[in-house]
């Protein structure tokens, strides 16, 4: 479900607004005095910032992490493109035999960004993790026979190609922790606990307390959105990959 920020969306409108609506029962079997609404009050105030606080914070994790992949997409189109040229210094069969294999990655990387089935991406990073084991046995031939500079800069080049791909990864599976989210969880339904509770009269089944369960839902999906690299609505397009797929083939 994580990987699918949109089904969150619902359930926390029912929780969220449940929250309110027990409150809203304690607060009939235990009214406020009035020498206790003060306190309440700051009570209140204090837990509602903390959770602007709490929302704050994950979004920005969030977008921290979306533009890690964005970056790193960028960084693996540069390394590629690098790598291509680099392998000219090699000798002619080599360099042929490589740049064959660097198109035929590039197009896997590009699959690997647009696919959004799983089963369908751990089967490209299957077939990435071959191809890969076999341009680095392409270019690793010539640095053993002929140690030159020249040679150690087309395999300094395709080590970059190959780190590139597991930052990717690693930028991939990095996601806000499962902590954070049960505390903006915990705190949200405080929230929404204190908010029916310190209703007044009517206001108790007021459509007033459905409003601050939809706008953290919406904070909520929004959060897990732009965090989730399968799913949503919000993905990391392979601009920069495309670009150096098309400047191969013109």
């Amino acid at each position: 479900m994580s990987n699918i920020p949109v089904l969150l969306f619902l359930p926390s409108v029912f929780v969220l607004w449940l929250s309110a609506q027990v409150g809203a029962s304690l607060r009939n079997r235990r009214p406020l005095k009035d020498d206790e609404r003060e306190d309440f009050v700051v009570v209140q105030a204090a837990t509602l910032t903390l959770l602007g606080l709490i929302i704050g914070f994950s979004f920005s994790m969030a977008i921290s992490r979306y533009d890690l992949r964005k970056n790193y997409e960028a960084a693996e189109a540069n390394a590629i493109g690098t790598e291509y040229v680099r392998v000219g210094l090699m000798p002619a069969a080599h360099a042929a035999t490589v740049r064959a294999q660097l198109r035929k990655y590039l197009d896997l990387r590009i699959l690997f960004y647009r696919t959004l089935n799983d089963r369908e991406r751990r089967q490209i990073n299957a077939e990435t993790a071959l191809l890969q084991a076999e341009m680095w046995s392409v270019v690793e031939a010539p640095a053993v026979t002929q140690p030159t500079p020249v040679i150690a800069l087309a395999v300094s080049g395709m080590n970059d190609v190959l780190n590139s791909q597991g930052y990717t990864q690693a930028a991939w599976w990095n996601r806000i922790p499962i902590p954070a989210w049960v505390l903006l969880v915990v705190t949200a339904i405080c929230c929404n606990l204190l908010i029916g509770y310190g209703a007044r009269g009517a206001n108790t089944k007021s459509v007033l307390l459905l409003v601050l369960p939809v706008i953290v839902s919406i904070s909520f999906l929004l959060i897990a959105d732009i965090d989730s690299p399968l799913g949503g609505l919000i993905h990391v397009a392979p601009q920069n990959l495309v670009s150096l797929s098309q400047s191969f083939r013109d």
